[in-house]
């Protein structure tokens, strides 16, 4: 379970950032999540949920938006999405495809009181 492991990294940069800002309580975190990580989002939430106890974060909602893959063909720069991880062109069936988005694993923002 990587969820663990990301749920750590994240709860370690929002309690650095929040002790950046003298912040009391960290209320909400809102994650991009790409479709191509793989994280199962109740998951990530419950992990966070169990690593944030007795901490500012410790009630914190986590939100997360899954962003979808989406590639664009390196022939004919058509850009589709990625179904079933097939990176094959919608438009020319090339497999010269470039990633645009489905990766990302971000912090958006944190709400702090």
């Amino acid at each position: 379970m990587h969820e663990m492991a990301l749920a750590q990294g994240i709860l370690d940069v929002a309690l650095s950032t929040a002790s950046q800002h003298d912040t009391l309580k960290i209320g909400r975190i809102k994650l991009l999540v790409g479709e191509m990580t793989n994280v199962e989002p109740e998951s990530l939430r419950f992990c966070f949920k169990a690593l944030s106890a007795g901490s500012i974060a410790e009630n914190a909602a986590v939100e997360i938006e899954v962003t979808p893959l989406i590639g664009r063909c390196r022939q004919c720069a058509s850009e589709f999405s990625v179904a079933g991880f097939y990176f094959v062109c919608s438009e020319c069936q090339s497999s010269s495809v470039e990633i645009l988005s489905g990766r990302e694993l971000t912090i958006e923002y944190l709400e702090v009181e």
